[in-house]
């Protein structure tokens, strides 16, 4: 049985461990509310583009352009399908990886000779741990999303497509529904369908006069996709930081409940070792005490 000093240091370990955790949890907390006020700040132009992208349409539905499937649908295209997987630098946040992996290694398998591209620390490490090649790899930190870093990546993504490197590409980042609330989601970031420019909700301005599009509207559109592909890119990468960070306090709140659980376990349990010793030391004051009676009587 372990002394009341054994215990003693072993709560003093716990709640120790307890002040770690309870300040990640608000360390992720700041981080999730400073990411989520950059992305509101940006997040009006990147629907401006995509609100004139749909009124480019709307003009002309005919528009033939290499972002964008034919006006006829969707269908099969060869050649090697891209993936941009999103991953944290760091465990601590519970299944957030995992989830992350899992759906990528699923959507890879779909098709041959998938090209692999990679954001976070994390999943650098485990494609290379498990010899899946990586076609690029963004080595900065995925702790501090900016405007800069999805602007790098989608120059690189975009120069792969347009030279016919990749026929299709997809990205998988984890969608940050609520406060407690994120999945796993992964979008065709290229090529686009028309339809993925109807913005819901929203009602459909009727068009008073012409647009006049210079030089061309196939060159606007050259224009003005990659602004919206770094939006969309950034907007993922921000809602995969909150919802890493959300996942964090989940696993810190869980941790700090469970330090707490076993405190009160390990206060329990020193009690009884305490009211063991001190009535063992009552035992054995009595017994000395009846002994020297008896051997007083004796003389």
């Amino acid at each position: 049985m372990p002394t009341t000093k054994e215990i003693k240091n072993r709560m003093t370990s716990v709640r120790d461990t307890q002040k770690i955790t309870n300040a990640m949890y608000l360390i992720a907390s700041t981080k999730m509310r400073k990411a989520k006020s950059g992305l509101d700040l940006t997040r009006p132009y990147f629907n401006a583009v995509q609100a004139e992208i749909k009124r480019i349409f709307r003009i002309n539905e005919d528009i033939e352009n290499r972002y964008f499937y034919p006006p006829s649908g969707e269908h099969e295209l060869p050649g090697s399908y891209g993936y941009l997987v999103i991953t944290a630098d760091k465990g601590l946040a519970g299944a957030y990886n995992h989830n992350v992996i899992k759906q990528a290694e699923a959507l890879m398998g779909e098709h041959e000779n998938p090209k692999l591209f990679v954001v976070g620390e994390y999943g650098r490490h485990y494609f290379g741990a498990h010899n899946i090649p990586i076609e690029k790899s963004f080595l900065y930190t995925a702790q501090n999303p900016t405007i800069h870093r999805a602007r790098d990546i989608s120059s690189v993504l975009l120069d792969e497509f347009d030279r016919g490197n990749l026929s299709k590409l997809f990205i998988v980042y984890t969608d940050m529904q609520g406060v407690a609330s994120y999945n796993v989601k992964f979008t065709r970031l290229l090529p686009f369908h028309r339809a993925d420019f109807i913005i819901p909700n929203l009602p459909e301005e009727p068009i008073k006069r012409q647009f006049e599009f210079f030089p061309s509207i196939e060159n606007v559109l050259d224009n003005i996709v990659p602004s919206y592909v770094t939006g969309f890119i950034y907007s993922a990468l921000v809602d995969s930081f909150c919802s890493e960070q959300s996942a964090r306090m989940s696993a810190m709140d869980s941790a700090n409940q469970n330090a707490q659980k076993l405190l009160e376990e390990l206060k329990v349990k020193y009690n009884h070792v305490r009211q063991s010793a001190i009535t063992q030391e009552i035992t054995e004051i009595s017994s000395g005490a009846k002994s020297m009676k008896r051997k007083s009587k004796l003389e």
